[in-house]
């Protein structure tokens, strides 16, 4: 197979000079993948704590009127205290169980931009080689 060649009649400066313009080039590229990747883990994560937050609202008001109707129906068998304690571990059982479920979602968004450390370590090996 036949080796084609390219002469090249720049200068070592010019050559420096060009590699420093794309290395800066690479680099702002970096920083704008950096920024857009980071920005998309941040919506996801007020995405999960959105669905918390209304979570948690929807259970407090609809718990709130379930708790009323059924303390007043357990009333009728038992002490009135006693039904309300009932209800109250139960709703607190409930909401614990909320509040778990939307901690675990949140531990599994990892906030690290894995897609732009390869790039930034492709890059590095690159440059290495230009350098050579």
């Amino acid at each position: 197979m036949a080796e084609i060649r390219i002469e090249d009649n720049r200068s070592l400066g010019d050559l420096f000079s060009e590699l420093s313009r794309e290395t800066s080039t690479l680099v702002r590229q970096e920083v704008q993948l950096a920024k857009a990747e980071v920005s998309q883990k941040v919506s996801r994560i007020g995405r999960d704590v959105a669905f918390l937050a209304v979570g948690g609202v929807i259970l407090y008001a609809g718990f709130l009127a379930l708790l009323a109707a059924l303390i007043i129906g357990l009333a009728e068998f038992m002490d009135g205290w006693l039904a309300a304690l009932i209800v109250g571990v139960v709703v607190i059982a409930v909401g614990y169980f909320l509040v778990q479920k939307g901690i675990n979602e949140l531990r599994r968004v990892n906030p690290v931009p894995e897609r732009t450390l390869e790039s930034l370590k492709e890059d590095k090996e690159w440059i290495q080689d230009q350098i050579r």
